[in-house]
């Protein structure tokens, strides 16, 4: 390749191109129950912003839900052309995942893949903008599942909603609440003030609060409440605080340990949880708790986890967000899975 891919930004980059950032006033820190409105985001360098989320709202709202599925695979389909750095780590992950497949079969994946990434855009706009009547009519669930798991919530056992980065993930964190039990969401706050107040405001529609993926002190104190948490383990956030493991094809991937970590505290049920895009709506699977988890043992509780995120993302591997760099933190005396990555 003639040169090597810039995937990110630097933070003082961002910095510079929104001339405000949440992370200096604090946005995202902690427990965010609400987010409050400021003359300062409707800055004349926003409006392109607010520009471009007018629209994805007065589209997800007028048009048919098959329609918005069919302009995100348009969407995906052709957008694909122009980010090469995302196609290079989606192809490097699929070969390093499933290394025996013929590239007939990773040429049609990475297609699918880039589809549903453009439908998760515009299902980003339903699960912020539409109201409960509607999004509620989308829900595919088996009923013994989903009684099940109403019945565990009713006993106020502490549940972590353990799931992974689906493309359906903010369609996920929406219909939980609503089907099962309003609780805690995890999130990574956002460096644009237009951004990180939109998704804040949508994801506390249906839950009680939103907590910074990296404040464990709070996960835990929201656990010990009785309030479900919506935990998805499966990126790689670097060596701190993580084992290689197991995943897939790579038998050494950095994992985080915060599920057999917060699994450890007293009364606490791990209940894996996921969906899948499907013709007329969203499947949702919700499994019972894992039995005998944790033990004392957080490599086996890590490569346990990983087992669960491998069986939902084959139940739909297309709909899996492969365009992070699952395994960029490498043991020492490993190189790069991502040479051509700057």
């Amino acid at each position: 390749m003639a040169g090597k891919f810039k995937i990110h930004k630097s933070f003082e980059e961002r910095k510079k191109a929104h001339r405000n950032t949440n992370r200096k006033i604090g946005w995202g820190e902690g427990v965010t129950e609400g987010i409050p409105f400021s003359l300062s985001l409707l800055k004349p360098s926003f409006l392109g912003t607010w520009a471009s989320f007018t629209l994805l709202y007065l589209l997800v709202n007028l048009l048919p839900y098959r329609c918005i599925v069919g302009l995100g695979k348009f969407l995906g389909g052709f957008l694909m052309r122009f980010v090469k750095g995302r196609r290079y780590i989606v192809q490097t992950n699929l070969k390093l995942c499933f290394p025996d497949k013929d590239d007939k079969w990773y040429a049609d994946l990475e297609k699918r893949i880039f589809q549903s990434a453009g439908v998760a855009l515009f299902e980003t706009g339903i699960a912020w903008f539409w109201p409960d009547w509607r999004i509620k009519r989308l829900l595919i669930v088996d009923e013994q599942e989903l009684a099940k798991a109403k019945e565990l919530a009713a006993s106020d056992a502490r549940i972590i909603a353990f799931t992974c980065h689906m493309t359906t993930l903010e369609i996920g964190a929406r219909l939980y609440p609503l089907a099962i039990k309003p609780g805690i969401g995890v999130y990574r706050s956002s460096d644009h003030p237009v951004i990180e107040y939109l998704q804040v405001k949508g994801r506390l529609r249906s839950n009680l609060a939103l907590v910074d993926r990296m404040d464990v002190r709070s996960m835990v104190k929201a656990v010990m409440k009785g309030y479900p948490i919506w935990y998805a383990p499966d990126q790689d956030y670097g060596t701190r605080s993580a084992v290689f493991v197991p995943f897939f094809g790579v038998d050494q991937a950095a994992t985080v340990t915060g599920l057999h970590d917060l699994a450890r505290i007293k009364g606490v049920k791990v209940q894996p949880f996921w969906l899948i895009r499907e013709k007329n709506g969203y499947r949702f699977r919700v499994l019972e708790p894992i039995d005998n988890f944790p033990t004392d043992d957080e490599v086996a509780d890590t490569r346990r986890g990983n087992e669960y995120v491998e069986q939902m993302i084959l139940s739909a591997p297309d709909q899996y967000l492969w365009m992070h760099r699952r395994f960029k933190s490498c043991p020492e005396g490993v190189p790069s899975r991502y040479p051509e990555i700057e």
